[in-house]
């Protein structure tokens, strides 16, 4: 029997071979994490833009800010919405359509990483309380999917925030009429760098940064967003119980690649102000 044949027919059993030896079928460590690049402003038409490669894993986001009328019970507060899109073109297993569960998870758990983070204060979008402020839609797109598209998502939203601008907008509460300024574009401020690093149990062994074929092996999925050195958002799916040796040893693994993602973007503004 060939290989490619054995690891079809068994892929547990050709995972575990390659565990037993501390080693992936890709050549990393166990704890290794794969090569992270991240372009900025590549959208020109949106007001913020990013893109993030994780290894193969590729997700764009683009950021477009729209006036909206702010909700009653945060009449000071603007809104944030992100939605990801599992594109067709990033993996067979997804076909045109609405969006399926797995694109809704993870639109729901990209808004509670940054919410949990304080990444953005939701009042400076305020422009004139209880009557506009601006709504910022976050669309990040999967072109790739080579697993761990949450922790490309985040990364790229983030990133992307560092990128937008907002005109300055005048607004006339009597007659409900708004002017903005082009020439006077205010920055959005970044309290944070949440980064989210993902890990999975695969035949009782700890594994950071999954591919795709490693995520559908896993019996337990932990992902975890660290923002300032600290843990800021965990979530555990599947059955096998985390010590709190693993839990630390996923957190020193996420508070690197939390460091590394904001020496790229401190360079990036270093870059854009020179």
């Amino acid at each position: 029997m060939d290989l490619k044949t054995f690891k079809l027919l068994h892929p547990v059993k050709y995972y575990k071979d390659y565990l037993e030896n501390n080693i992936r079928p890709d050549g990393r460590e166990l704890e290794e994490l794969r090569p992270l690049a991240i372009s900025f402003d590549v959208i020109k038409s949106a007001d913020g833009s990013a893109i993030v490669k994780v290894g193969n894993t590729t997700v764009v986001c683009g950021i477009k800010a729209e006036l909206a009328t702010p909700n009653a019970l945060a009449p000071g507060q603007g809104f944030l919405v992100p939605n990801v899109d599992l594109s067709p073109v990033s993996s067979p297993s997804y076909r045109p359509g609405p969006p399926c569960d797995e694109a809704q998870v993870y639109s729901q758990s990209v808004a509670d990483a940054i919410s949990n983070a304080r990444c953005i204060d939701l009042q400076q979008l305020c422009i004139s309380p209880g009557k506009l402020v601006w709504c910022l839609y976050c669309d990040l797109v999967c072109l790739d999917h080579d697993g761990c598209v949450l922790d490309a998502a985040i990364i790229a939203l983030v990133a992307a925030f560092h990128t937008v601008n907002l005109p300055t907008i005048q607004y006339n509460s009597d007659t409900e009429e708004t002017e903005a300024d082009t020439s006077r574009l205010l920055p959005l401020t970044v309290d944070c760098v949440p980064v989210t690093t993902s890990f999975v149990m695969v035949a009782g062994r700890l594994i950071a940064d999954p591919t795709t074929e490693e995520e559908k092996l896993a019996s337990t999925t932990l992902t975890v967003t660290v923002s300032d050195g600290k843990m800021s958002f965990f979530n555990q799916s599947g059955g096998d119980p985390m010590d709190s040796r693993t839990l630390k040893q996923c957190t020193d693994s996420a508070i690197k690649r939390e460091r590394s993602v904001k020496k790229m973007i401190q360079t990036m503004q270093r870059k854009s102000s020179s």
